[in-house]
């Protein structure tokens, strides 16, 4: 629990863009970044001089493609053996290699060296911007964050993103779901005592995650009764459709192959993202590239139907993943109160049509609630309610969620024996009841899964235990209680009991061939403070400059008013001319200086126009 006066923020943590907000004056506050924007792009970029995060990393990603990381979120938490990262690589700019225990890595050059950074590592960065944002705006330190992932997240990835909250120096309050976030944006101000029950259906298509949840919503209490989703696939997807498209266009045209360059491959992607814009509210526009690839300009249209033919199969998935969700939570669609849209790729025509059309055309969108900052709002009142620093309202909201995959322990036959359905209202705790295989056994192995094939060979394993010390005695007969237990940030424990002996075995499952190791992360939390300190010292090198660069100015143009410098002797005059030319030429040839020499030549110009500098 929070200190109640230590501000608590919601964080949307999101794959193209982040969001942050906190609760302030009875409502909660979407905080804007130094740009003025209330989303801050989700991209970390790193330069021979130093290390740019959000606006001013997307800004120069153009010209930086190989050292500028985006969708992480999309490496948080996986293999790199997994197929859908191998998929990846191929697109992106920059480099991903494999780590200890098949973690993936990303290789940038930073500073003339080579870096290595885990997916937790970057992540961390994007949130300690969200932190920063939010302790400008509230002029004091922040502790304590709600921070949601995609309700399709499995064990390992929520661990992973807990992990990066950590490194940002964050006390993760709780990792909550996506779509209950955006239910709870949606339905917050409209709770009475009074009102009927209604099933609203979130559906949130972002930058690189989908997921679909129904809730009921009554009187306070968001009860989420089924869940479904993918946690590959997105607006990133469209783009890649997109760039696919114009890559074989012109390989058509010229006979060239623009993939063998990384920095032709993203100023294409950054054309074809305007153009999925555009084509929200226009039915075709122009993708044109400048000198694209070998000096040759490239200029194509496309229209909003060719954009819809190339993606229709994703467009398909979704629908698909709604009707399974509603299947699962036993409920006609016939019953569905009002349809939710989360995330910016919902703005695409093609994707609200098949909705109304699935929903019979019934006006049930929901258009009062920003897709962008719904995520972002939820959270914030879930922060706002753990940290005690709500109002009544929000002291009376209670969230009822659910688990998005079974999990299990693998028995005879590599068989998954589920122990806690998905689905399943969560926190929860389950019991099952297992048994020996071999006669006198007296030590048995539990292999914990996550997943819904019926083999466990096809599914996750999330860690693995052993229970030793059991009474010897006939196969079949000891009797090994085994509970599971989620907590509400849908985090697991299972123990396992043998009864006779009174043995037992607890664990929280750790996933070590997915997370990082206690020692990494400390390592990692250490060079966070690292770069915190560099970030810091860059924008005392900015600030320093800065400030001479516009005394110089400052003192320029005192000079050319006329009251004043005809006031002055000849020598006195040429003097301080020299010396204000001399410092801006100085401040154009040295972009990044030292601190103490700029503070040098800003008390040295100061003496210089001393005579002028009461004016």
């Amino acid at each position: 629990m929070a200190h109640k006066e230590s501000p608590a923020i919601g964080i949307d943590l999101g794959t193209t863009y982040s969001c942050v907000g906190v609760w302030q004056h009875d409502r909660v506050e979407i905080i804007a970044n130094d740009q003025g924007n209330r989303t801050t792009p989700s991209c970390v970029a790193f330069t021979d001089t130093e290390r740019h995060v959000g606006d001013a990393a997307k800004n120069q990603i153009d010209m930086n493609p190989t050292n500028t990381i985006f969708t992480v979120k999309r490496l948080i938490g996986r293999r790199f053996s997994d197929p859908s990262v191998q998929s990846d690589i191929k697109l992106w700019p920059f480099a991903v290699v494999k780590g200890s225990a098949d973690k993936p890595q990303i290789v940038v050059k930073h500073k003339g060296e080579e870096k290595k950074f885990y997916p937790e590592e970057i992540s961390s960065m994007i949130l300690s911007k969200m932190k920063e944002i939010a302790e400008t705006y509230l002029a004091c330190p922040v502790k304590h964050a709600v921070v949601t992932v995609p309700a399709y997240f499995n064990d390992a990835q929520r661990r992973a993103t807990k992990d990066a909250g950590l490194i940002a120096g964050l006390n993760v309050l709780r990792i909550m779901d996506e779509p209950t976030a955006a239910a709870i944006a949606y339905g917050f101000d409209k709770i009475s005592s009074n009102s009927a029950e209604k099933n609203v259906f979130i559906f949130d298509l972002g930058g690189g995650t989908f997921d679909v949840s129904l809730l009921a919503v009554k009187n306070g209490v968001f009860k989420v009764k089924a869940t479904a989703g993918d946690t590959h696939l997105g607006g990133e997807d469209f783009d890649d459709r997109l760039v696919n498209h114009f890559i074989d266009e012109f390989k058509r045209k010229y006979n060239k192959d623009i993939t063998t360059s990384p920095r032709a491959l993203r100023r294409l992607r950054s054309a074809c993202e305007r153009a999925k814009r555009n084509l929200s509210s226009a039915t075709q526009t122009v993708v044109e590239v400048d000198s694209l690839y070998e000096g040759i300009d490239f200029c194509s249209r496309i229209s909003q139907a060719r954009f819809e033919e190339l993606n229709m199969d994703l467009f398909t998935n979704c629908m698909e993943l709604v009707k399974k969700c509603l299947q699962d939570a036993d409920t006609d669609k016939a019953s569905v109160d009002v349809v939710v849209l989360v995330g910016g790729s919902t703005r695409i025509p093609k994707v609200q049509q098949l909705l109304n059309n699935y929903f019979d055309e019934r006006q049930l969108i929901s258009r009062g609630i920003n897709p962008d900052e719904a995520v972002a709002y939820g959270a914030t009142v879930q922060a706002a309610k753990l940290s005690g620093q709500g109002s009544r309202e929000v002291e009376d909201l209670v969230l009822l969620d659910v688990t998005a995959l079974s999990l299990g322990v693998e028995v005879t036959g590599g068989v998954m024996s589920v122990v806690i359905p998905r689905n399943t209202t969560i926190p929860t705790k389950q019991k099952t009841v297992y048994t020996t295989r071999h006669d006198n056994q007296t030590r048995v192995r539990f292999s914990v899964y996550e997943g819904e094939r019926a083999l466990t060979k096809d599914n996750y394993l999330l860690g693995e235990f052993a229970l030793s010390g059991i009474a010897p005695a006939l196969r079949h007969v000891p009797k090994l209680d085994v509970c599971f237990d989620i907590d509400a940030n849908g985090i697991l424990s299972v123990s396992a009991k043998d009864r006779t002996s009174g043995q037992k075995k607890k664990i929280t499952v750790t996933n070590k061939k997915a997370r990082l190791g206690n020692e990494v992360i400390e390592k990692i939390i250490k060079d966070a403070e690292m770069y915190r300190a560099q970030d810091e010292e860059c924008r005392r090198k900015y600030e320093s400059k800065n400030s001479l660069e516009r005394y110089a100015y400052r003192m320029r143009n005192a000079m050319r008013e006329e009251n004043i410098s005809s006031t002055l002797p000849f020598v006195t005059k040429m003097a301080i001319e020299d010396a204000v030319q001399e410092t801006l030429i100085w401040v154009e040839d040295n972009q990044f200086p030292d601190v103490p020499e700029s503070e040098s030549r800003l008390r040295e110009l100061k003496r210089i126009c001393s005579p002028i500098d009461h004016a």
